[in-house]
């Protein structure tokens, strides 16, 4: 078991919640806490949680007196703290606050009502000493009291209420409410020359004071040695430990696998299989509804793109990838369609999900080859597949289908469809065709084809081969010579063109006549500005000439909301506009109508390179002129969102590092040979991660790609460093403990040791050395790809 001795201004992450893996987490009543190594009031090394917004704060935390001083905060212990170990549920620090007095706090999470802690106290002097050690909590309640000592049962405990409910504290001991000046649970201690003294408290909230007294009275008695080896062990057995030659890099590693499992959620009525949120912090957690259909998005469900990602960012626990997909499978309707967001509260998403299954079950296949597995849901994800060739989905029946929303795609901050941004286009995405979606059923339908084969199923080959000629075939005409990336294009007239204004005038009841004519068909985009919060219902007229011909009648239904009014996008193309007719709209309205900009660039145009659907010359020219180019997509930290920005306000949304998005560019790269590059981009997106770890002691949601600084939800399952994309840049994929591949060679600048389950495998610069459980040890020079087996 790797002991690490992690300080302040290293990497850190400090969040404790209850691990799914060894309790039930209360869904919609999920306590969750962070420590915070110094801040607050008072400043100290202290655990902190909101109990969901329940609560401004409850904090917890160590006073120790000697000689008539005292201390808390972190900054005047003789030796500061140090981070040995840690886990979803448990934190294990060492710190001294008074010369040659030893103390090691450890921090248990045992359920969602609950927390733990037990402290020892070790005196490595030479004389006897006096010791006071309090346990201390402030709570900043709502509408409830403050913490304060009381007796329960004959015990002192301390005792509050906020929010519904009453934080009870208990330690063993035989403590004394303290005098300090802050609420606390006091002991006083006489300590011998290499005496040591340990003790343990627990904290308990439910919504009836006996209950949570009850319950942390429970807790404290567990074995705790018992229940850390229970914990050490699970550990072990679900995640590699990996050793690079940089201790930040290992720290970050080791930190995504332990936030990652402790984004998990067990299965239930509502999903069957293990499921997950997508952020886990203090302010998370609590339900008023009682249901879990109030929660944020974070907490709403489970999508195809988060779980592809966070699947590979759990390597040595390949069985709740499964699980993911299988929850997926679970709603899926006899037409074939599944939910893009099915949630452990019930939740649905209510669009069609984004089509990454079959990639993300055959990814899980080439990591455990399990053909009984394969068998089980290449039928369901063949069905799947193929509703998306619905007239619901390809408005055009011609086998090219349409996003339906923004909320299916993985990218909601898009400029050219989302409307929340000023700067933001709002365009109907279903009119448009995006190479993206295109990539994604390509490599889907690739994806079925190799599980037809190993299946042997080949009554599906055909079909699958002719539909996916004609996504290749639809994405490669949308390739752009000169940008050297593929454009969207509208999905009646193929084209992808620069928009320009054709009227700008106040609104109310007006009419005007452009005259304007195209050389080829455009779309209409009509954007009201308005100052008036009032539901409008806005009516447009367009028509081709000025008097004669049926205009088309865009009506308010068809409106969205956008930052400063309404938008809409007209069903029509058009050769020629002859006349505009507006009515519904106040004097001081302002009226916008252009013909639709299609030239917006994003890194959803970078999927077909992972699709594997670009030729070389294309794939080459996308990697040299936009991938790595530092005017484009290059940046310190990562690819950003955007190449380009529309305004400067665009900065946060455009510069956004999107490390599930980065992973697929990534692995893009590897399929075409660029291993080298491969590993620049994850040493990019690790330097990102690393900074934010060491400066807020937390992942982002997402990164600034020039700055590094984070952007959106801390602690984010979309911010966690790019584990996955970095073992397969490796070149390593562990089947077994007693089989594993290699390909390729390590690009890094150091070799890499990753233990796992008794395996150990020595990734050098030269070659690789296997050692595995039985003892065997096998050495591998060449860089072809092999399987080594014990």
């Amino acid at each position: 078991m790797h002991d690490w001795s992690l300080r302040a201004g290293d990497p850190l992450f400090l969040t404790l919640a209850a691990d799914s893996r060894l309790s039930t987490p209360d869904y919609v009543n999920d306590h969750i806490w962070e420590l915070e190594p110094g801040g607050g009031e008072p400043v100290a090394l202290s655990l902190r949680t909101t109990y969901g917004l329940r609560a401004r704060a409850m904090r917890l935390f160590l006073r120790f007196s000697e000689n008539g001083r005292a201390v808390i905060d972190p900054a005047e212990f003789a030796v500061g703290p140090r981070l040995r170990r840690f886990y979803p549920n448990f934190l294990w620090l060492e710190f001294s606050p008074f010369e040659n007095l030893e103390v090691s706090t450890e921090y248990w999470v045992p359920e969602s009502h609950a927390l733990a802690g037990r402290v020892t106290l070790a005196n490595r002097s030479s004389t006897t000493r006096q010791v006071r050690f309090e346990v201390c909590a402030a709570l900043a309640h709502l509408d409830g009291q403050n913490m304060m000592p009381i007796q329960q049962q004959m015990v002192n405990v301390l005792a509050g209420g906020t929010g519904g409910l009453f934080p009870v504290i208990f330690m063993t001991g035989g403590p004394k409410p303290g005098p300090g000046p802050h609420p606390s649970l006091s002991l006083d201690l006489e300590l011998g020359p290499g005496a040591a003294r340990q003790f343990t408290f627990a904290q308990a909230a439910e919504g009836e004071l006996p209950l949570a007294f009850e319950l942390a009275r429970r807790i404290a008695a567990r074995p705790w040695e018992a229940e850390r080896a229970r914990i050490e062990l699970l550990h072990a057995s679900s995640t590699y430990e990996i050793h690079t030659g940089d201790v930040d890099w290992d720290a970050a590693l080791a930190f995504t696998q332990t936030a990652a499992f402790g984004l998990l959620l067990p299965g239930g009525e509502k999903l069957p299989r293990t499921t997950f949120i997508a952020a886990r912090q203090p302010d998370h957690g609590f339900s008023r509804k009682g249901d879990g259909t109030d929660y944020p998005p974070a907490w709403s469900g489970q999508t195809p793109l988060e779980a592809l990602y966070l699947a590979s960012l759990l390597p040595g626990a390949p069985q709740v990838g499964r699980d993911f997909l299988l929850n997926f499978l679970a709603v899926q309707t006899e037409n074939g369609e599944i939910d893009n967001k099915p949630g452990a509260g019930g939740q649905r998403g209510k669009l069609l999900a984004a089509p990454m299954l079959a990639s993300l079950a055959w990814s899980l296949y080439q990591r455990i080859p399990d053909e009984d597995f394969l068998q089980r849901v290449f039928p369901k994800l063949q069905k799947f597949f193929w509703s998306w060739f619905s007239p619901a989905h390809d408005l055009q029946r011609d086998g090219i289908p349409e996003w339906t929303h923004l909320l299916q795609t993985g990218f909601e901050d898009n400029p050219l469809f989302d409307v929340w941004h000023p700067w933001s286009q709002g365009v109907d995405i279903s009119t448009v065709h995006s190479p993206g979606l295109c990539a994604m059923l390509y490599r889907e339908a690739r994806c079925l084809m190799r599980m037809a084969k190993t299946l042997e199923a080949t009554d599906d080959l055909s079909l699958l081969e002719l539909q996916a000629r004609a996504l290749h075939s639809s994405v490669e005409a949308t390739w752009n010579a000169r940008t050297a990336l593929y454009s969207y294009v509208d999905h009646e007239t193929c084209l992808c063109l620069p928009g320009r204004e054709l009227v700008r005038s106040k609104g109310g009841a007006a009419s005007f006549r452009p005259k304007a004519e195209f050389e080829h068909p455009l779309r209409l985009q009509i954007e009201i500005l308005t100052k008036s919060h009032t539901s409008k219902r806005p009516e447009v007229e367009i028509g081709e000439y000025p008097i004669k011909g049926e205009p088309e009648i865009i009506e308010g239904s068809q409106f969205q909301w956008q930052s400063g009014g309404l938008v809409a996008t007209s069903r029509k193309v058009y050769t020629r506009v002859g006349r505009i007719k507006v009515r519904g709209l106040e004097d001081k309205d302002k009226v916008i109508v252009r013909t639709v900009d299609l030239t917006s660039e994003d890194h959803t145009l970078l999927l077909p390179l992972w699709a594997g659907m670009s030729d070389p010359q294309h794939a080459q020219a996308l990697i040299g002129r936009t991938i790595l180019s530092a005017e484009r997509f290059d940046r310190p930290f990562g690819l950003p969102a955007l190449p380009t920005l529309p305004s400067a306000e665009a900065d946060t949304v455009g510069m956004s590092v999107h490390l599930p998005w980065n992973h697929l560019v990534g692995e893009g790269l590897l399929a075409y040979g660029f291993r080298d590059e491969a590993a620049r981009l994850t040493a990019h997106l690790m330097n990102a991660v690393i900074l934010n770890l060491k400066q807020m002691r937390a992942f982002s949601q997402r990164y600034h790609a020039e700055l590094g600084a984070g952007i959106g939800e801390r602690n984010a399952l979309n911010g966690l460093a790019p584990l996955g994309l970095f073992l397969q840049t490796l070149g390593v994929t562990i089947h077994s403990t007693t089989c594993v591949r290699l390909e390729g060679r390590n690009p890094f600048p150091w070799p890499v040791t990753i233990k796992y389950r008794g395996l150990t495998v020595v990734r050098g610069l030269e070659e690789t050395t296997l050692t595995f459980p039985n003892g065997a040890v096998t050495t591998v020079t060449e860089t072809a790809p092999v399987i080594v087996m014990a």
